[in-house]
């Protein structure tokens, strides 16, 4: 394998990886998918058999379900890492996997940052509220 091939390739799993760390997340965490995750949780919980409980956890842990949509962006791009046969695969979805899990951690220190700033932003506010209201 020449230099410019791994480059490619290198590019090839940062990029797949965004897809998957999206989907993963959203499914996982978002507001537009909450019923149907609610309804999950109580499953993996509450489900009788630990089939049952381990399917329906896969929809609730960003690091579970992103190894199945791992699977579903391979088929789609049939990208293989290293190698051009099964180890390929093997090698790309767990390496696809772990840059996603990389991505989904950092988008969530990002966001409670912001929504960390947004709550100190909401005490002061309240604070001058106080301070204008007994002036």
């Amino acid at each position: 394998m020449n230099i410019a091939d791994w480059e490619a390739q290198i590019k090839w799993l940062f990029t797949l990886s965004i897809p998957v760390a999206c989907i993963a997340w959203s499914v996982t965490h978002e507001e537009i998918l909450k019923e149907p995750r609610d309804y999950c949780i109580k499953l993996s919980k509450e489900g009788k058999g630990i089939i049952k409980r381990k399917f329906f956890y896969l929809f609730t842990c960003e690091y579970c379900f992103s190894h199945y949509v791992t699977i579903f962006i391979l088929f789609l791009s049939e990208f293989k890492l290293l190698f051009n046969d099964w180890r390929g695969y093997l090698i790309s979805g767990f390496s696809i996997v772990w840059v996603a899990n990389i991505y989904m951690a950092l988008f969530s220190l990002i966001r409670f940052g912001i929504k960390k700033e947004k709550i100190e932003i909401s005490v002061k506010e309240e604070e001058l509220k106080n301070i204008n209201s007994n002036s």
